[in-house]
């Protein structure tokens, strides 16, 4: 299974990954570390949720009392799904690289 780029979320998160990880497990791994910054630097994710375009309106929503996941997993789910919506649009929208641009 091919995961998207979590490129937004530093730390053990990226490095664990493994391509033979199941949706699942990669939710795991993913929402320990949104745990560790819902403990540690709650700005610092919530900025790092803003660059990935997660609406205020769905983390408020994940966040609500009653929510069936914990705060850490629903977070967590609206970043994969996120990074996948940007891995399908990168496909859709190939842009050629711009010569005299590359890094």
């Amino acid at each position: 299974m091919e995961h998207p780029q979590l490129d937004l979320i530093p730390g053990d998160a990226q490095s664990n990954i493994q391509p033979t990880m199941t949706e699942g497990e990669l939710l795991v791994l993913l929402s320990e570390r949104v745990q560790w910054y819902l403990d540690h630097d709650k700005d610092l994710l919530l900025s790092y949720l803003y660059r990935l375009d997660i609406s205020e309106k769905q983390i408020d929503e994940v966040l609500m009392p009653g929510h069936p996941d914990t705060a850490a997993m629903a977070l967590a789910k609206l970043i994969l799904h996120r990074q996948k919506e940007r891995v399908e649009s990168k496909k859709k929208y190939k842009v050629d690289p711009i010569e005299g641009w590359e890094f």
